[in-house]
């Protein structure tokens, strides 16, 4: 897989882009790649969203979008990867299993305890990656076209945490968001700097 690091882009520019990466990808006139980049504030959502999940302040932007899941927020001091990859001879849901399990070791390479959970029977998706006390670091949502996968995954690095009191993270009321600066203060390490998540999720997903 491909490492291809990106700065700040505007949202609607990088999923123009991404229709683009996953067209070169499907004509396999590229290899898979990971995009990484940050965004400025914007919450995205998928069509099954309920709209009292959305924020209703007009604080910022507010786009549906073509992927699964529900609301998310992006924004300064959150890393998005973008996994652009062939998986027509693999499940679904293997895939979304093999990314939480990377993510979580690169976590653990920068001191981060984390987990996967399942998600119950009839219940909202758990998919993501959680700290043991089941506070949310990382979101998830991915779309598949023609066997190439598209959108990624969210990690709250340095994140503006207040964000979320303004809307209904993944549909999953009451579940706190927090991010690696939080957890590392309160154990008293230092931060992972972004450069250093970004190294670490690279490595873990394979991506040079």
């Amino acid at each position: 897989m491909v490492r291809v690091d990106l700065g700040e882009v505007e949202y609607l520019e990088a999923a123009e882009a991404m229709r683009g990466w996953v067209k070169e990808r499907q004509a396999g006139a590229v290899p898979d790649r990971l995009f990484l980049l940050t965004h400025p504030p914007v919450v995205t959502y998928g069509r099954h969203t309920a709209a009292a999940d959305l924020p209703q302040d007009g604080s910022m932007p507010v786009i549906e979008v073509d992927r699964g899941g529900h609301a998310t927020y992006h924004g300064p001091g959150q890393l998005v990867g973008y996994l652009i990859m062939n998986i027509r001879e693999r499940a679904p849901g293997d895939v979304v299993r093999w990314l939480e399990s990377a993510l979580i070791e690169a976590l653990a390479d920068l001191g981060i305890a984390a987990i996967r959970r399942d998600t119950p029977p009839g219940a909202d998706s758990l998919v993501g990656v959680w700290t043991p006390e089941h506070h949310k670091l990382v979101s998830i949502g991915m779309r598949i076209r023609e066997g190439v996968t598209s959108h990624g995954f969210a990690i709250n690095v340095d994140s503006d945490l207040d964000v979320y009191d303004r809307f209904v993270a993944c549909r999953l009321d009451g579940v706190t968001m927090t991010s690696l600066r939080r957890v590392a203060e309160s154990t008293g390490r230092p931060a992972p700097t972004m450069a250093e998540v970004r190294d670490a999720v690279a490595h873990r997903l394979g991506a040079h």
